[in-house]
């Protein structure tokens, strides 16, 4: 089998190459990467050792990808995936979106022309940001919590399902994975070729640039262990908020038995892919596993809410579950204790991450 991994050098698309190359057999990938982000040279430098062969191009020129030779399957792991992208300052809408869709577009320009099928990563994100700032919670003393009586369609105490309403206001991050999961779809059905989406909750393991939008967990350990500031922003500045964390191993079995599936014409192609109640943390939990393993630290509070925050989201995964038997082998602690370790022996990765 051929596989192309766009994003290859990201913590995401690295993790998946290299668990693919090694369970894999008779498999060949290549690995597209823009190196832009931090750590993606370290990473190339990985998977060439294990024989990824790695190009330098950039899904935004569809240039970049003529060069690439046919392969049987795209897995999209490229993309801007900070929800602040657009209104934090640093990146601009039009930025976010050539990123996100023209880089989708492009990467479905190349299934269609080799008739590959596509593994495109999505995000938790898509799902309508009114509804889920709207879903009844109690507020615990380390957390939040469904309120009784919360559930509603798409919503249960396994957490949130497929069927949970999506679209504008999801943020500009979510709207640009949403767009793209409806290009991809398109494609599929008029060119021919499978497609499965995968919506992603919170990612999260060593060697992961962690940040505030994006790798809260890494992040939040690696600056416990360093004793740098960390503060509780919003929803009363308790780190109440809670989201579902996955391990990209997690991610890579299931894609390895997407690989080999390509579905009915008729099946469901979209679904979500994350830890669920039982990997569910707030931040407050978060700090409490870190003060026990790691010692004291103080997190100072800011109640103000911040744009594009949600105080609850965690994805029920039960559709994956029942169509490929597919199950979270890594636990929160399991997880914890992984970032916990790395950020011990790499005190370097924060300075890194924070560039």
């Amino acid at each position: 089998m051929r596989l192309l991994i766009t994003g290859a050098c990201g913590f995401v698309g690295s993790s998946l190459a290299l668990y693919l190359q090694t369970h894999l057999s008779d498999i060949e990938i290549t690995g597209l990467d823009n190196f832009s982000r931090p750590g993606s040279e370290m990473n190339r430098t990985r998977l060439r050792a294990a024989g990824v062969r790695v190009v330098h191009g950039d899904v935004r020129c569809e240039s970049d990808l003529h060069g690439i030779p046919p392969t049987d399957w795209v897995i999209d792991a490229a993309a801007n995936a900070s929800v602040l992208a657009g209104v934090d300052g640093e990146t601009s809408p039009r930025q976010l979106f050539e990123q996100n869709l023209l880089g989708t577009i492009n990467t479905l320009e190349y299934c269609r022309r080799h008739g590959a099928g596509l593994i495109l990563l999505s995000s938790s994100r898509v799902y309508s940001l009114t509804a889920l700032r709207r879903v009844p919670l109690v507020a615990c003393p380390d957390g939040f919590r469904l309120a009784d009586g919360a559930a509603e369609r798409g919503l249960t105490w396994a957490g949130i399902s497929e069927s949970y309403p999506v679209g504008a206001p999801a943020t500009l991050y979510g709207t640009s994975k949403f767009a793209s999961e409806q290009l991809a779809l398109e494609y599929s059905g008029t060119y021919g070729f499978p497609v499965w989406v995968n919506r992603c909750g919170v990612m999260s393991g060593a060697g992961q640039f962690g940040q505030p939008a994006q790798g809260i967990f890494a992040w939040w350990i690696h600056r416990w262990i360093q004793r740098k500031p960390l503060k509780y922003i919003g929803f009363g500045g308790r780190g109440l908020q809670v989201r579902d964390c996955l391990h990209p191993v997690d991610l890579a079995g299931l894609i390895a038995m997407q690989l080999g599936d390509s579905g009915a014409a008729d099946a469901t192609r979209v679904f979500n892919v994350s830890g669920g109640t039982p990997n569910a943390c707030s931040l407050a939990q978060l700090s409490t596993w870190c003060e026990s393993h790691l010692g004291p630290h103080t997190v100072t509070a800011d109640a103000a809410d911040r744009v594009n925050d949600v105080p609850w989201l965690v994805l029920d995964s039960q559709e994956v579950s029942h169509r490929w038997g597919w199950k979270v082998s890594y636990s929160l602690e399991r997880i914890f204790s992984e970032l916990a370790s790395h950020a011990q022996e790499h005190p370097e990765w924060l300075t890194l991450s924070e560039g």
